[in-house]
C-alpha cells in the first residue's frame, strides 16, 4: 500500500490529490488563472481541462507510487475548499536523498499564513516518511512573497540561476535555496 499524504492543522489539511480531484483542481487553476499568470508556465486551454487533469493525476498516482513524485492540494479544514498546491518532483535516494519542490497559492488564500504551514507540514512529510536530507526551491528575484515563505520555513539561499524556468513565455532568472533535515539519518 503506497503511503498517502495526509496532514492537518487545526486550519487546513494538505493531502495527495487524488484522480477524483480532477475538477476540483481545475475549479482552483480556473479561479486563479490571471493571479498564477506571471509565475507559472505558459497554459494552454487542454490544461484547464478535467479529462486533461484526470490522466495527469493517473500519471501523478503513479509516480506517487514508486515514490518519484508527489503531488499535494491544500484544502480548508471548514470549506474543503482547495487554497493551493505543493509538488514534490525529482526525487533522489541515495547517495543524494534530495528533490525539488514548487507551489501556488490561491489569490483569496494570501497574506495569511496559509502557504507557510502548508509548506512545512509537507516538508516535515518528506523529511520524516520519504528520508529526503534535502529539499530544493527556486523563485523569481522579484516574488518577495515566496521569498518570505521559504526563508520563514528555514529555506536557505545557495545562489542564483540565470534564465533558470521558463515562467509565462520568458526565461526567467531565479534564486535557488534550500532546507536540509537536520534528523537525516540513513535507513538501515
Amino acid at each position: 500500500m503506497v503511503d498517502q499524504v495526509y496532514t492537518k492543522n487545526g486550519e487546513i489539511i494538505v493531502r495527495t490529490a487524488r484522480i477524483g480531484d480532477a475538477a476540483l483542481i481545475v475549479d482552483y487553476f480556473e479561479k486563479n488563472r490571471r493571479f498564477l499568470k506571471p509565475w507559472e508556465p505558459s497554459r494552454d486551454e487542454a490544461f484547464f481541462s478535467i479529462n486533461t487533469w484526470r490522466q495527469r493525476l493517473i500519471k501523478l498516482h503513479e509516480l506517487h507510487q514508486i515514490a518519484l513524485g508527489y503531488y499535494l492540494i491544500i484544502l480548508s479544514v471548514d470549506k474543503e475548499e482547495m487554497l493551493g498546491t505543493i509538488s514534490f518532483s525529482q526525487v533522489a535516494r541515495f547517495p543524494m536523498y534530495s528533490c525539488n519542490v514548487g507551489y501556488s497559492l490561491a489569490e483569496t488564500a494570501q497574506g495569511r499564513g496559509v502557504m507557510t504551514k502548508a509548506l512545512t507540514m509537507a516538508c516535515n512529510y518528506m523529511f520524516e516518511k520519504q528520508n529526503m536530507h534535502r529539499i530544493c526551491a527556486a523563485f523569481m528575484p522579484r516574488n518577495h512573497k515566496s521569498e518570505q515563505v521559504l526563508r520563514r520555513v528555514g529555506f536557505k539561499n545557495e545562489g542564483k540561476a540565470d534564465n533558470y524556468l521558463l515562467i509565462d513565455g520568458k526565461w526567467e532568472d531565479h534564486i535557488l535555496m534550500a532546507l536540509h533535515n537536520p534528523d537525516w539519518k540513513e535507513n538501515e
